[in-house]
């Protein structure tokens, strides 16, 4: 997917993107595009460098590793942009009062479905690097799986208390149900995007298996 220097402004809005001359703003949509599409591993600097139009040594001259220019994109999105999207916009769903789980859950995969197809080159390269980053690890949970996880439980009580899902943890119908909704999105947008996809049938389906294994008999 090819950027424009709009879209990395919007990507480290509130970061460091005002600071960021010309070139710099020309290697980091490089880079981006290059680790969205081989990897953090299979990219060199000397190709970023090429795709940005900037000769390799100009990349060291503003980061001193590839690690580190991994670091400079992803932490300010991490901070804002993953953090507000992923929570601030999803409290568009957490915050709303539903009568059944069914409903919730809909509404859930709906509002990520938006923010992965909307942010999908980013996405990417946080589910590639996340697991071999521990810094990422730790932005990820810092600012996302903390707040995230804590308020999923607290609606998942709510209809435990209705009588609507089985008695287990909460926390285990989170993590039940958070597995089978990034099991499709990860193979419909990541292993898999060339699959012919049904998305209505497959969404309908996720949700439908999930149900049938919290909900209360």
């Amino acid at each position: 997917m090819k950027m424009n220097n709009s879209k990395v402004d919007s990507l480290l809005a509130g970061g460091e993107s005002g600071e960021l001359t010309d070139k710099q703003k020309r290697i980091v949509e490089a880079a981006i595009e290059m680790f969205s599409e081989k990897g953090f591993a299979a990219s060199s600097t000397s190709e970023i460098a090429k795709r940005a139009g900037v000769a390799e040594g100009t990349i060291f001259r503003h980061y001193k590793t590839k690690k580190e220019l991994l670091l400079a994109i992803v932490t300010p999105v991490m901070g804002n942009l993953v953090a507000p999207f992923i929570v601030k916009d999803l409290e568009k769903v957490l915050e709303k009062d539903y009568e059944f789980y069914e409903e919730f859950l809909e509404a859930m995969v709906r509002n990520r479905q938006a923010f992965i197809q909307k942010h999908l080159p980013i996405v990417r390269i946080l589910v590639q690097e996340i697991p071999f980053h521990e810094e990422l690890r730790g932005q990820f949970i810092e600012h996302v799986a903390k707040d995230l996880y804590a308020r999923f439980a607290n609606i998942v009580s709510h209809f435990q208390e209705k009588g609507e899902l089985v008695q287990m943890p909460p926390t285990s119908v989170v993590r039940l149900t958070i597995s089978s909704i990034l099991g499709f999105f990860l193979a419909r947008y990541i292993f898999l995007p060339e699959y012919e996809w049904n998305e209505e049938e497959e969404i309908e389906m996720t949700i439908q298996f999930i149900m049938n294994g919290v909900k209360a008999r």
